[in-house]
């Protein structure tokens, strides 16, 4: 990829749409589409890291109630030529082809490498990735089992919604409380999985959701380690003008 002059790629995650309430839910739906509308005149490329929706279960025929702002200024940008690109997290990771259809936006459930202008990027939302946290890897891939999904659906649309949403919410970070801080690269299990990404080839940038932090951390062989943090806290998203790759906050 190439950027034409003036334009930038834009990368955000962790919207984690639904929590705590309507109410709250909604005001940062809007949020999010004011920061859409505002960067859709320089936007060559979006790309959406996952966790977009705090539970997101695709049936055959229903798809959760809610959300049309925000799809319908996927559907605007979308269709006006700007290219986006969404990534399942471990909240939203049952989508199984309505973005294809309806906004024609592809999906990844997998990490993906890119070149944008001659630099190397790494994108994934970056749950199960790196050492450690082998209950939630086993758990992930009992879900994306195709039979167990399957299975799943042959519950009502209600009760398996509400089963999801349940569930999505055990998790203290995501009602608003902040994550930990930073806990050193020796500790940090996306920073390990970039090193032993870079023990293997070179890659220039490195970008995650997942962490809920907001990071810019330098790795070896001037590769650079990027987690988006989330829009709960920090209303943060990175933005790559063809040279560069930072993060910033949206301010209203």
């Amino acid at each position: 990829m190439v950027l034409p002059e003036g334009k930038k790629v834009y990368f955000a995650s962790d919207f984690h749409l639904g929590i705590p309430n309507h109410a709250a839910s909604l005001v940062r739906e809007k949020r999010i589409c004011q920061w859409l509308d505002e960067i859709k005149h320089d936007a060559a490329h979006i790309f959406l890291v996952g966790d977009l929706f705090d539970s997101w279960l695709e049936f055959k025929h229903v798809v959760p109630k809610g959300f049309v702002r925000f799809l319908g200024k996927l559907a605007e940008l979308r269709d006006s030529g700007i290219r986006i690109e969404v990534f399942t997290g471990n909240h939203d990771l049952w989508m199984r082809g309505y973005f294809e259809e309806e906004l024609n936006i592809p999906v990844h459930h997998e990490e993906i490498r890119r070149t944008i202008n001659g630099k190397q990027f790494l994108i994934a939302h970056g749950d199960g990735l790196g050492p450690g946290d082998q209950g939630y890897k086993f758990l992930k891939s009992i879900l994306r089992n195709p039979i167990c999904q399957w299975l799943f659906r042959r519950i009502h649309p209600d009760t398996g919604l509400a089963l999801a949403s349940f569930f999505s919410r055990l998790g203290a970070k995501h009602e608003g409380q902040l994550e930990e801080a930073f806990k050193g690269a020796e500790n940090e299990f996306l920073v390990q999985y970039c090193l032993g990404v870079l023990e293997k080839e070179q890659i220039d940038c490195f970008i995650f959701g997942h962490r809920h932090l907001a990071i810019e951390y330098p790795l070896p062989n001037n590769s650079l380690y990027v987690n988006l943090g989330d829009w709960i806290n920090f209303n943060s998203y990175g933005i790559f003008d063809g040279q560069h790759l930072k993060l910033q906050y949206y301010q209203q």
